[in-house]
């Protein structure tokens, strides 16, 4: 819905005519807008308010175009011309009020969404539309309102999420003391968004900031499952067990927690995801993307994480033996040069030498 405009006076000034005639376009808008608009000339005081006296025309003279024509101008030479030798007048239709963002003039088109219309699919459509009609040159659409703040809600969930992967590597890190195995541990969040995305599609829901927010609750829980498994794992290496044999008996041992920790949430979540009482209809996606997330992770977490586990391991293993050769061979060509330094610093023996070393060992 655009405003509605008001009738108004348009007045388009030839400036080449003008120049001809010697009339400067300065005097005749100001000398048009003291007979339109009024000029103030004095002060009329009635009641103890000051009223301004103005001069300008009639009423009938200043709304209407065929006699806004016939104003008289002066030109250079001091002779009389009329307004329409100079500019054309026209009856319109201008905005009630001129709105202004960073010092331009905008139009405010307001609409309203169809029911079961998705914010984000309008913006979609009303963007190619946009583009398919053209926007002239120097007008630039921009969207406010409902669609400004999905816009800077959707910027701000992201970079939550970002930091989320962020901290918990770090605090991950922390606990292990190494930089593989958080690795390892996060491996399983891109298979919870997964089924996250998955559930959203089934259940019909859409991406708005509740399930944005159930996407970062996923980055909490899906991430316990993986550290009880690698967490044992690495208890068992430290026993003495080989790598395959730990992964092996970790997985049975600790498959019972992981399914009560799955088991527990998904319960917990599914009155939400359903929709049941006043204003679900906002919670659900949220509960949707928790309930899918934990699904997936927990079958894929079973079978992805110990596999990664050993390719990580493995790679690992190669790095620190790769490294541990390079400084061995350093280490092996220091003694060389030395010894080679020292046998030409070293005197040759002469048999004076040899004799009285003799003499001494016989002694």
């Amino acid at each position: 819905m655009v405003q509605q405009g008001q009738p108004e006076l348009s007045i388009a000034i030839n400036r080449d005519r003008a120049s001809d005639l010697g009339v400067k376009v300065e005097s005749l808008g100001k000398a048009i807008n003291q007979l339109v608009g009024g000029q103030a000339i004095s002060t009329f005081e009635t009641g103890g308010d000051n009223i301004d006296v103005r001069v300008r025309l009639v009423g009938d003279d200043r709304q209407h175009a065929s006699a806004l024509e016939t104003l008289p101008m002066r030109t250079s030479d001091g002779s009389l011309t009329e307004l329409r030798n100079i500019a054309s007048v026209s009856n319109t239709f201008g905005p009630v009020t001129i709105e202004r963002q960073n010092r331009r003039r905008q139009v405010t088109v307001l609409a309203n969404l169809a029911d079961g219309k998705p914010l984000a699919e309008a913006v979609q459509q009303v963007e190619s539309l946009a583009q398919e009609i053209g926007l002239p040159t120097g007008v630039e659409g921009v969207f406010t309102g409902t669609a400004e703040t999905m816009a800077e809600s959707f910027a701000s969930m992201l970079f939550a999420l970002v930091l989320a992967v962020v901290l918990t590597y770090m605090v991950l890190a922390a606990q292990f003391e190494s930089f593989v195995h958080p690795l390892t541990i996060m491996i399983s969040l891109p298979l919870s968004i997964g089924g996250a995305l998955g559930a959203l599609a089934l259940t019909g829901r859409t991406l708005n900031i509740f399930s944005m927010i159930g996407m970062v609750m996923l980055m909490g829980l899906v991430t316990k499952n993986a550290i009880l498994l690698v967490d044992y794992t690495n208890l068992l290496r430290r026993r003495g067990t080989a790598r395959d044999d730990a992964l092996r008996q970790a997985g049975p041992t600790r498959l019972r927690p992981i399914l009560m920790t799955t088991c527990s949430t998904i319960a917990g979540m599914i009155p939400i995801a359903i929709g049941l009482g006043e204003g679900s209809e906002s919670r659900a996606p949220m509960g949707a993307c928790v309930v899918g997330g934990m699904i997936t992770s927990t079958l894929l977490t079973l079978v992805v994480i110990p596999v990664v586990y050993s390719l990580m391991d493995q790679f690992s293993t190669w790095v620190v033996r790769w490294f541990s050769h390079d400084q061995s061979t350093n280490e092996l060509a220091s003694p060389a040069l030395l010894d080679h330094t020292s046998q030409q610093q070293l005197p040759s023996p002469t048999p004076s030498t040899i004799s009285a070393a003799s003499a001494k060992i016989a002694s």
